[in-house]
């Protein structure tokens, strides 16, 4: 660290880097990814049974669905007939699957974005507030889903683009779209999920390193995920599948918990930090003189007798 520092002298990037790292560990922003990780798993399920009454819909009146989902997803063996004998059976339960999945989604969002709002305040060292937070969520989560989703379509919209036109153009038109689309979304995220009281302006550098870090996250989706899934499925069944889920889900959550500690660092550099003081548990003999911002006191020294 010591001689990433030094370097951090000649590489200012690399010191704000270091600086938001270290923001992070001190504001417990890993647990808070983490814990933002599993409210998006929890809401996949649900969201997963929409999808089921959806492609139950389709595959009632389409007999060529199934294969197609199954080689858009890479699957073979075993996976791929355990998905096209789920897709068997959604088209009679699809009903029955929309009102459930649908209930279960509305449930499951609120945790969803009092997550999001945690991920985004913490570096800030910013409570989510009760009820308020959680209207004030839901009326993120419209604006959220509506330019996440289009983010994500665009790339996927890539592999059905008529062939009368040019690739390189509609490559290079759908990648516009859907960066445009992730800078809305990390904006959007961060000024009505955040402290407004700083200005748009503010939350411009996490912004872009977020949109960024989702394209990362999409090409991987894109390339890396489905050849998981396709190792993973033949060795795991479907738990490859949920394993590849995970780990996109984490690293997204990070990147949110990162864009947003980038925002508070640049804030601080731009308008310095306030002192406070904090109360910790006292111990006979110890007398600290510093903590870090998550309130944790730094260890005291041990010194012989007479020092």
């Amino acid at each position: 660290m010591e001689r990433l520092r030094a370097l951090a002298e000649r590489w200012p990037w690399l010191g704000t880097a270091l600086t938001v790292h270290q923001r992070v560990g001190e504001t417990n922003g890993g647990a808070t990814a983490s814990a933002a990780t599993v409210m998006f798993f929890v809401a996949v399920f649900p969201l997963v049974l929409v999808a089921i009454a959806v492609v139950g819909f389709l595959a009632s009146g389409d007999a060529t669905v199934s294969d197609d989902i199954v080689d858009g997803l890479g699957l073979s063996g075993q996976a791929a007939e355990q998905v096209r004998d789920a897709i068997a059976t959604a088209q009679d339960s699809r009903r029955a699957a929309s009102i459930v999945g649908v209930a279960g989604l509305l449930w499951s969002s609120l945790g969803v974005t009092t997550a999001v709002a945690l991920a985004v305040r913490t570096p800030w060292q910013r409570k989510v507030e009760g009820l308020r937070s959680k209207l004030v969520g839901l009326v993120w989560l419209l604006g959220g889903a509506v330019t996440f989703a289009g983010a994500v379509g665009a790339g996927a919209l890539l592999n059905h683009t008529p062939e009368a036109v040019p690739r390189p153009v509609t490559s290079a038109a759908l990648v516009a779209l859907g960066l445009a689309l992730e800078l809305a979304f990390f904006l959007w995220t961060f000024w009505i999920l955040g402290d407004r009281r700083a200005g748009w302006q503010a939350l411009l550098p996490g912004t872009v390193a977020g949109a960024l870090g989702l394209e990362v996250l999409k090409l991987a989706a894109t390339v890396a995920v489905p050849r998981m899934v396709a190792s993973s499925s033949s060795l795991y069944g479907p738990l490859g599948v949920v394993f590849a889920i995970l780990a996109w889900l984490t690293l997204f959550s990070r990147l949110i918990v990162y864009a947003s500690a980038l925002n508070a660092v640049r804030w601080e550099e731009d308008h310095g930090v306030t002192t406070l003081e904090i109360k910790a548990p006292r111990f006979e003999g110890e007398v600290p003189v510093e903590a870090d911002r998550g309130g944790a006191v730094a260890p005291v020294p041990d010194h012989p007798e007479g020092d």
